[in-house]
């Protein structure tokens, strides 16, 4: 007698969400993270899942459902499960007109007459591509200017991501945008040239400081003088009213005259906040 493969004895119906178990899932990714999770998202969804339930050993998604929401598994899992449903697109120089206004415009208005490190924050860090592009910047800046220094913090809600940032290291694709001179400066070949990475230098690493942060959260633990925020292409996957919740509380860390850099194809349009535009989704608050 013949054996029946044990991959068709399975429905697979058993390894989709239920409509009420990705109801469940989406409210709370929703609720915790302010990430919107609709219909037209639930393969993606159901195809990261299943990442995690092979950790504690589920053989569908619906067990893990019912280990997150019935048998209190949900404490221990969050953070592992915002990781994986986390979108981390990155790049070094992205959106490259925002760094030019920084190098003409922004960081000699804040250099005028300062005797205090200039305070920037990237606030939707990723692998922290952003936050050492920030940092090349700045090196470069206030090398031509003894006495002035700055400081870089980099947050995400995503542990995964925030590991490669420490690490700094990078596949050599990743630095096409990286102008030659600063390649020669700022990163170094791996001595394994078949690894096909690059990791940033460690006087640059030195000068980021990375920690998890989550936006959605009523109190960010940051200082309130920071002159440089950059919150970009994350706006994107939150509804208004969070993204008016998200802003007023990065507002409220911005210090007089400092800057605001969004996504360019975010906007504030709608919402009232404490900012004044001057130049292509950079803002400024007076």
């Amino acid at each position: 007698m013949s054996q029946v493969p044990l991959a068709q004895t399975i429905d697979p119906q058993l390894d989709e969400l239920s409509a009420k178990n990705f109801a469940r899932l989406s409210a709370f990714i929703h609720a915790y993270s302010g990430i919107k999770m609709p219909a037209n998202k639930k393969t993606m969804l159901e195809g990261r899942l299943r990442r995690r339930m092979r950790t504690y050993g589920h053989t569908n998604l619906n067990d893990y459902c019912r280990f997150l929401f019935e048998d209190d598994g949900l404490e221990a899992e969050t953070v592992h499960l915002i990781d994986v449903v986390t979108t981390n697109k990155t790049e070094f120089f992205r959106e490259p007109t925002h760094f030019d206004f920084l190098e003409a415009t922004g960081l000699p208005t804040l250099a005028q007459g300062r005797r205090k490190p200039i305070r920037i924050w990237s606030a939707a860090a990723s692998i922290g591509a952003e936050a050492y592009t920030l940092a090349m910047v700045l090196e470069d800046f206030v090398t031509d200017r003894p006495g002035l220094d700055y400081t870089i913090l980099a947050t995400d809600i995503c542990t995964d991501v925030l590991a490669k940032g420490v690490a700094g290291r990078y596949p050599e694709t990743m630095i096409d945008p990286v102008p030659m001179a600063r390649r020669r400066q700022y990163l170094m070949q791996s001595k394994d040239r078949s690894s096909g990475e690059v990791r940033i230098r460690p006087q640059l690493r030195a000068k980021v400081a990375f920690g998890r942060l989550n936006l959605m959260d009523d109190v960010y633990p940051v200082d309130r003088d920071i002159d440089i925020i950059f919150c970009r292409n994350i706006l994107i996957y939150f509804d208004k009213p969070t993204q008016a919740k998200v802003l007023g509380r990065l507002c409220d860390h911005l210090v007089s005259g400092g800057y605001l850099f969004l996504g360019h194809s975010e906007s504030i349009v709608g919402l009232d906040l404490p900012v004044r535009q001057v130049a292509n989704t950079v803002f400024q608050k007076p």
